[in-house]
């Protein structure tokens, strides 16, 4: 359902749940729509303790993750919204890989989450890059959770070490501070991170995420922070 091109909120003409027309019908084809499958959004607004099935596209690769979440994990989006997916085998896909899955809705320190069996994750055919949504450092919230954004600000509280888990450090564009949260994935550029000073601006691309009262954005890779 989740390789339509149809801008969001489309309205198809004399469309009706009870009566869908052979053209209707022939262009969700060619979208890839599933009905059976619920939008990532339908999912996350369901209880803690449900079973889900949601399609999507990674975002967050397997295991980048791992040194907070304490499990190789990943993360996916489609056109609704996004949710880290908690599992405890090792899996391989690329970023952008196409995946189902069908787990149990949880809470990890009150960060919404999917949690899954290696047999319930499916890799489908297809694949896309998911392109992060630009938001403002106040901005990042329950209402981004589980999505791939970018946040651009200044340097407000620089490095500090939260090892084993990862790093920490805060930026603010004027519109409110947000949390930076590094986890230790390969390649971590931590002497980057020591050597930024208040003075700089950086732009994060990451999972927006969250940690007890704490809303973060949660770099996946080096590219992820550039320093401007």
């Amino acid at each position: 359902m989740h390789t339509c091109f149809i801008a969001r909120g489309t309205v198809l003409p004399s469309m009706r749940r009870a009566r869908i027309g052979i053209a209707a019908l022939a262009l969700l084809a060619a979208c890839g729509d599933d009905p059976a499958v619920p939008s990532v959004a339908q999912a996350r607004a369901q209880g803690n303790g449900t079973t889900a099935t949601v399609d999507g596209y990674v975002t967050v690769a397997p295991g980048a993750f791992e040194s907070a979440m304490g499990d190789p994990g990943f993360a996916l989006q489609d056109y609704s919204g996004g949710i880290y997916v908690k599992i405890t085998s090792r899996l391989t896909f690329p970023l952008g890989s196409r995946v189902r899955v069908t787990g149990t809705l949880a809470e990890q320190a009150k960060f919404r989450i999917l949690s899954a069996e290696q047999a319930s994750v499916q890799q489908l055919s297809g694949s896309r890059t998911v392109i992060p949504e630009d938001v403002t450092t106040g901005g990042v919230g329950e209402a981004t959770e589980g999505k791939l954004v970018r946040v651009t600000g200044r340097v407000t509280k620089t490095f500090f070490d939260d090892s084993p888990y990862g790093y920490k450090l805060y930026v603010n564009d004027g519109s409110g501070e947000v949390q930076i949260f590094v986890h230790l994935f390969p390649g971590v550029p931590t002497s980057t991170l020591r050597a930024l000073t208040t003075a700089q601006t950086i732009q994060v691309t990451g999972l927006s995420a969250q940690y007890e009262s704490t809303y973060e954005v949660a770099p996946r890779q080096a590219a992820d922070i550039v320093v401007r």
